[in-house]
């Protein structure tokens, strides 16, 4: 398969052509549905995903049964990449909230691939550390944010993520993103209308006046928009990453 003719993975892209050869022998095209589950809580990991296009989200089980969303991915990143430190186990399941695509690698060859190349050592390290940040701004947003405010920000980091604008989400998908009821996503909901956040509700397609959503969005959106942008900067400004597009936000 021909890695540089693929829709882009912004991880991939940040390669250079003779380390991503070292992967191309051994991708698998994809497709996932809505609602298609690529790895589960517990499975171990034996391919990564590398998102071409589409929404997926990190989601935690808890033991009353209650699902929560931890983070999202689109393009910028891939899943299961934990698994090239040492062999492991999911620590979530990983369902797409959009439909798309993406490249699947057996992890063996992630792994060999990664001991050879310092480009996917730096692009993979970078990846897992950014995830990690997302998830410590994530738990700090829940417990101290209003609920309109972070669902201004999932809103907006769902847009960045869909090549359309359109947004189609459950309110069951609303519902674990914000870790509330699905009565409070329909209160939340009713209050981005009224403030003009959201434009339209039709068919389960959300249209939403971008502008808007981020003055009402937390400050997280923007700070962690800033802080990917200079590790982004820090870390990968060599020549051989110069262009380098990684962001997971417009």
């Amino acid at each position: 398969m021909a890695l540089q003719t693929e829709p882009e993975n912004r991880l991939l892209a940040a390669l250079p052509p003779a380390d991503l050869n070292l992967l191309e022998p051994h991708v698998q095209k994809i497709a996932f549905e809505s609602d298609a589950v690529l790895v589960r809580t517990g499975d171990e990991l034996k391919q990564v995903y590398f998102p071409l296009s589409g929404v997926l989200a990190f989601l935690v089980e808890m033991s009353d049964g209650h699902i929560v969303a931890s983070t999202l991915m689109g393009s910028e990143g891939a899943v299961g990449a934990l698994s090239i430190l040492s062999p492991s186990h999911s620590p979530v399941t990983a369902t797409a909230y959009v439909a798309g695509a993406a490249l699947q690698i057996p992890v063996p060859r992630l792994q060999q691939a990664y001991e050879q190349s310092g480009a996917i050592k730096r692009v993979l390290r970078l990846h897992l550390r950014t995830q990690l940040l997302q998830l410590q701004n994530v738990a700090a947003c829940n417990a101290v944010h209003p609920v309109e405010c972070r669902m201004a920000r999932w809103l907006l980091e769902i847009h960045d993520r869909v090549a359309n604008g359109e947004i189609r989400l459950t309110q069951e998908a609303l519902a674990q993103l914000l870790g509330v009821r699905r009565t409070t996503v329909s209160l939340t909901m009713r209050k981005l209308r009224a403030i003009g956040c959201i434009i339209s509700e039709r068919r389960g397609a959300l249209e939403v006046h971008r502008a808007q959503l981020e003055s009402v969005a937390c400050e997280c959106y923007d700070v962690m928009r800033q802080r990917i942008k200079r590790m982004d900067e820090e870390e990968l400004g060599s020549p051989n990453a110069s262009h380098l597009h990684y962001s997971p936000f417009r």
